[in-house]
């Protein structure tokens, strides 16, 4: 799942329900957040911020969804839908609120948030409650996404602190460009849309941590140790990832 912006091989048996499996489900109200990306490779900051997040809102499972064709960052440089697949589910491992969904591989085309959150909506059903979870960055340029207006309708939003952005602009850019009727909650942690979707400020433990730092690292040759889990290390160096 990406604008600007998975354990085992194949046929592993995951310890979490898929979403193919859990229509039984419906009839439950849950709490569900949804972290899109990238991931080339997963990293700490992201499976830090998926931790906190959950705890914080009490939700009881965190997808994370790789992006097969992420739509801003086509061409040269992104690694295969399934090796970036496979390091997110190795990273995840048997956590009991973390899991991956390969969502996005099983469409055709590039891979856009609108579709995703479509999919997720019909999957779990109207009175689930949907958190996508994408960074500040992100968020600001929510107007170059696929039917963005449509995304705050679906889902709530939590949006993680980043160096350099200030919250202070996140109000102007809902307002102008997704709905006039946003309105400041009374704790001063995010909006409201006049659907009643929220868009809420979430503080996490900041890491400076990048795929895109990892990358160039492996490229040097130097050391990616204690910046992203052990086993997704001995993946990267096992098959070669990021020499060239």
């Amino acid at each position: 799942m990406s604008e600007c912006f998975v354990g085992g091989g194949q046929g592993a048996t995951a310890p979490w329900p898929s979403p193919r499996q859990t229509h039984s489900m419906k009839n439950k109200p849950q709490r569900l957040g949804l972290f899109g990306g990238t991931f080339n490779p997963i990293h700490y900051g992201h499976l830090r911020s998926a931790e906190e997040v959950s705890e914080a809102l009490s939700l009881r499972r965190v997808w994370f969804i790789p992006a097969a064709f992420p739509p801003h960052k086509a061409g040269a440089g992104v690694t295969p839908f399934e090796v970036r697949l496979a390091m997110t589910r190795l990273a995840v491992g048997r956590h009991a609120r973390l899991a991956v969904s390969d969502v996005e591989g099983q469409r055709p085309g590039k891979s856009y948030s609108i579709e995703t959150l479509r999919h997720f909506r019909e999957e779990f059903g109207p009175q689930a409650e949907l958190y996508f979870i994408l960074g500040m960055d992100a968020m600001l340029e929510i107007p170059l996404w696929k039917d963005y207006r449509e995304l705050f309708t679906l889902s709530h939003f939590v949006v993680l602190d980043r160096p350099g952005y200030d919250r202070d602009h996140l109000e102007a850019v809902l307002r102008r460009e997704v709905h006039p009727g946003f309105s400041p909650l009374s704790s001063g942690e995010g909006f409201q849309h006049p659907r009643g979707n929220l868009v809420l400020f979430q503080a996490t433990t900041l890491m400076d941590i990048s795929a895109t730092r990892i990358r160039d690292l492996v490229r040097q040759g130097s050391s990616i140790r204690y910046l992203l889990p052990e086993v997704v290390r001995r993946f990267i160096l096992k098959y070669m990832l990021y020499k060239v």
